[in-house]
C-alpha cells in the first residue's frame, strides 16, 4: 500500500492551499462581521480560480473540466475546507449530478456551469422532508407535455447566487415491499421562471455569509425538456451522484480541523502559565495528542473512501463512515482547541469560535450522523439478512 501523494497531487495541494491563504483568508473577518460576500470579491475569486484551471476541476476534460479523479478532487476539497465556505463556494464545484444532462441541456446548463458562466444550486430539503427524501410534498403533476410544479424547499445552500436550481419533486407513487413510496423526478429550473420565487432563508450561526434560501413554486410550468435524467427516476439519480457530497463534507472537515490544530499547537508551546509552557502539562499535551490522532484517522478514512471510488470498489459504507467520523471529529477538535486557548478562544480576535460554530452544521447537512449510522449498520447487517 502506498500512502504517498504523486508529484502532481503535491503540487495541486500546495496550489490550492496557497490560493486559500492568499485569496480567501484576507476576506474572512469582514464576511463574518457582515454576513455578506461583496459581488466584486466573489467575481475575483471565481476569475482567479478559472485562470488557475481549477474551476469545475472534478469534471471530465472533454467538457472543459480538469478531469481530477476522486482522490485528487478530495485533496482539493480538503484544502478548501481551511477557508470560509461563503468564499470558497466561488472556487467553483458545480453539482456532479449535472453530468446527467442530455441534448440541449448540456449547452444550457452543464457546459456553462463548467465554464463558470452559470451557478447551480441543489434543492431537495423541505420543511417536512429532510432525511426522508421520499416524504417530500413538493410535487409536479404532468399537464400534456409540461409539468406543473408546486411546493416549497428550504435550507437550499447558495440559491441566492444561483442562476438555476436542480429541484427534486414527487411525480407519482409506487408500491414497494415497504409500502407505497413516492416517485421522484429531478427538474432544471431557471431563476426568473414564472411561478418560481427565491426568498431569503434563515439566519444561521454556522458559515456566515454562506446563505440558505427558501424556494417557493406556485403553478410553475416546466416543459418536459427541463427533466434531468428520466421521469420518476430522480431518487436513483440522487443516489448515483450525491455520494460525492458526503466525501466533500468529510474532506472539508479534515481541512478545517487541521487549520484549528495549526493554531492550537504553537499556542500550547508558547503560552506560559506557572512558569512553563502550557503544552508541558499533560492536561494540554494529551489534548493535542488526541486531536492529531483523530484528524489523521479522519483524513485516512476519507482518502481511503475516495481511493475506493477510483478503483471501482463499492464504498457506500466507507463514505458514510468518513462523513460521520470527520464531522464529529471536527466538533471535538474545535472544542478542545478553545479549551487550550481558554477565554481567548471565544473572542472574535481569533477564528476559533467561528470554526466551533461552523462545525455544528456538519453533523446535520448532507445526511445527519444518524442517517450515516443507519447506512453503515444496514451495510454490515445486510449479508446476514437482518
Amino acid at each position: 500500500m502506498n500512502f504517498g501523494l504523486s508529484e502532481e497531487q503535491e503540487m495541486i495541494v500546495k496550489t490550492v492551499r496557497d490560493f486559500v491563504e492568499t485569496e480567501i483568508y484576507p476576506h474572512e473577518n469582514e464576511v463574518e462581521r457582515t454576513g455578506i460576500v461583496p459581488p466584486d470579491v466573489a467575481e475575483d475569486i471565481k476569475r482567479k480560480c478559472i485562470e488557475l484551471g481549477f474551476y469545475a476541476c472534478g469534471f471530465p476534460e472533454e467538457i472543459g473540466g480538469a478531469g481530477l479523479d476522486h482522490l485528487t478532487f478530495t485533496l482539493v476539497e480538503r484544502e478548501l475546507g481551511r477557508g470560509s465556505m461563503a468564499l470558497t463556494v466561488f472556487f467553483g464545484r458545480p453539482s456532479g449530478i449535472l453530468m446527467a444532462c442530455e441534448g440541449e441541456q448540456r449547452e444550457r446548463y452543464l457546459l456553462p456551469a463548467v465554464r463558470g458562466e452559470r451557478i447551480d444550486a441543489l434543492a431537495i430539503t423541505e420543511p417536512d422532508a429532510g432525511s426522508d427524501m421520499r416524504g417530500m410534498k413538493c410535487a409536479a403533476r404532468q399537464d400534456g407535455d409540461d409539468f406543473i410544479l408546486n411546493g416549497t424547499k428550504h435550507f437550499i445552500s447558495h440559491a441566492d447566487v444561483a442562476d438555476f436550481v436542480i429541484v427534486f419533486a414527487a411525480t407519482g407513487e409506487e408500491e414497494t415491499s415497504k409500502g407505497v413510496k413516492k416517485k421522484i423526478t429531478a427538474f432544471l429550473v431557471d431563476r426568473g421562471t414564472p411561478g418560481f420565487d427565491i426568498v431569503k432563508g434563515y439566519d444561521s450561526v454556522s458559515h456566515r455569509g454562506y446563505h440558505n434560501a427558501i424556494l417557493n413554486f406556485t403553478n410553475c410550468r416546466l416543459p418536459k425538456s427541463q427533466v434531468l435524467g428520466e421521469v420518476h427516476r430522480g431518487f436513483d439519480l440522487a443516489n448515483q451522484w450525491l455520494y460525492g457530497t458526503r466525501l466533500t463534507v468529510a474532506a472539508t472537515c479534515v481541512g478545517r480541523a487541521r487549520r484549528v490544530f495549526d493554531l492550537a499547537l504553537p499556542y500550547a508551546a508558547e503560552r506560559k502559565q506557572f512558569g512553563k509552557p502550557i503544552g508541558a502539562n499533560q492536561g494540554v499535551s494529551f489534548k493535542l495528542a488526541d486531536m492529531i490522532t483523530e484528524i489523521d484517522a479522519a483524513d485516512l478514512l476519507t482518502l481511503s473512501a475516495a481511493w475506493k471510488l477510483d478503483a471501482g470498489i463499492p464504498a457506500n459504507r466507507e463514505l458514510a463512515s468518513a462523513k460521520l467520523y470527520a464531522s464529529e471529529m471536527l466538533a471535538r477538535v474545535t472544542d478542545e482547541a478553545i479549551q487550550i486557548f481558554g477565554g481567548m478562544g471565544l473572542m472574535d480576535d481569533l477564528p476559533l469560535a467561528r470554526f466551533w460554530r461552523d462545525a455544528r452544521v456538519e453533523r446535520i447537512w448532507d445526511g445527519t450522523s444518524e442517517i450515516q449510522r443507519h447506512i453503515i449498520s444496514r451495510d454490515l447487517l445486510r449479508p446476514f439478512g437482518a
